[in-house]
């Protein structure tokens, strides 16, 4: 005898009562294979991508307008506010308006790990569409040792930026 519990006899919270299973008649179009997903238009395959660089070319369009030098227009850096250190963000508002004006010295000189945020922006934004444009999809699996070296490296880079040999780093 199979001392098992029967799916009817198992327990669950009060008042509650299993979906009813639905199979349809043989031979009802519905037991047949799903039907094959209609393929996107290229329309819709690049209509993300692009409205990603519409609101980024906007932002920078904004940032390169009104001027961050310009004290009053931005709120300042809470972490430089409160504790005087630099974060790994500080200076990348300068550093935009720099690359919006096309003066990319002056961006590496606010903030260069922003500047090389933009160009892997950029790289990754082209790449996705290339591959929204084939119908290909697009994934960035990055392995935790990648996210814990991207880390180190804006700590570091946070570091440096507030240690006297480091100026060069600072906005």
């Amino acid at each position: 005898m199979d001392a098992s519990p029967s799916p009817e006899a198992a327990p669950g919270p009060p008042g509650h009562q299993p979906a009813p299973v639905v199979v349809p008649a043989p031979g009802h179009p519905a037991s047949a294979f799903p039907p094959a997903p209609v393929p996107a238009s290229p329309f819709r395959r690049l209509v993300t991508p692009v409205a990603v660089m519409a609101a980024v070319i906007g932002a920078f369009g904004y940032v390169g307008a009104v001027d961050p030098n310009q004290p009053g227009h931005y709120p300042v850096c809470p972490m430089l506010q409160v504790t005087g250190l630099f974060c790994p963000g500080c200076g990348g508002l300068r550093s935009a308006h720099a690359v919006a004006h096309g003066d990319i010295a002056a961006a590496f000189g606010s903030n260069a790990l922003a500047v090389v945020g933009y160009a892997i922006f950029a790289a990754v934004w082209v790449v996705w569409m290339v591959r929204a444009s084939r119908g290909m999809p697009v994934r960035i699996n990055l392995a935790p040792a990648y996210w814990w070296g991207i880390g180190a490296v804006l700590l570091i880079f946070t570091v440096v930026r507030n240690l006297p040999f480091g100026s060069v780093l600072a906005p």
